[in-house]
């Protein structure tokens, strides 16, 4: 059983995030953590690993900013990490990163699980995981709240939906794509042992070239950032009692045509 799980370095969910003089995104000196959704995926990687008595690999695709993500997988416990950078994949779209990480998976070899978080939230999406499972011509499985059962002679898994309209239970054919929820398990903190081990560690950096790879057309391109324009807030604060405030906030609410 060999695991395979993307993860990236995001600023702090606390930081200010602004397009400083040069237009480039800023987060001044806050910190950068493990993408928040990530650490569910780390956890379950390390799990299913030792379930199916194999290894997990951690993978990051981006620049040097990524290294503290996978040195915090190893610490966790993953046994294996790799980090994918090359110039082109700086205006990469979410199609080149799949088919980077397609190829990164495929150069891992005889690989029977990769696990993503939810999304990345600094850039609020998820469509590259389901264009990998797309490029690797994998079953994609999104949204699962638990691993249910794991057939290793069969190569079949079994797994529970967490889906608007409640849950799911499907099963497929191993090897699968499948993004985590954050109800799948409980993260465990990195020991001291592991953090001294994993800060130890040379992670191999992997040219596109080493994945015998090309980047196909990217249709998109980013012309500029822009600050939010500020917010002119006001508020009124209904005094009385809860039936009076109730009948002056409808009468506003009429007042201002939003009802």
């Amino acid at each position: 059983m060999h695991v395979v799980v993307f993860t990236r370095s995001t600023p702090d969910t606390a930081a200010k995030v602004e397009v400083d003089g040069s237009g480039k995104v800023s987060w001044g000196d806050a910190a950068l953590v493990v993408n928040p959704w990530d650490e569910y995926a780390l956890e379950e990687g390390i799990l299913q690993a030792k379930a199916g008595g194999g290894k997990a690999t951690v993978i990051a695709i981006g620049g040097e900013m990524h290294n503290e993500a996978l040195k915090h997988a190893l610490a966790m416990g993953l046994d294996e990490a790799a980090r994918v950078w090359d110039a082109p994949l700086e205006t990469a779209d979410s199609l080149a990163y799949a088919t980077t990480a397609a190829a990164a998976v495929n150069k891992v070899g005889a690989v029977d699980l990769v696990l993503f978080g939810r999304e990345s939230i600094d850039v609020g999406t998820d469509q590259h995981i389901y264009q990998t499972a797309r490029k690797l011509g994998w079953t994609m499985l999104s949204y699962v709240s638990k691993i249910l059962a794991v057939d290793y002679a069969a190569k079949t898994i079994k797994v529970e939906r967490l889906l608007e309209e409640g849950k799911q239970i499907v099963t497929a054919k191993l090897p699968v794509v499948i993004s985590v929820m954050k109800d799948i398990n409980e993260p465990r903190y990195p020991s001291f042992i592991g953090i001294r081990k994993a800060s130890k560690a040379v992670i191999p950096v992997w040219s596109l070239a080493d994945l015998g790879v090309a980047l196909p057309p990217v249709n998109t391109q980013v012309s500029k950032f822009k600050n939010l324009p500020p917010r002119d807030t006001r508020f009124e604060l209904i005094e009385g009692t809860p039936e009076e405030q109730a009948k002056k906030l409808i009468d506003r609410l009429l007042e201002e045509k939003v009802l």
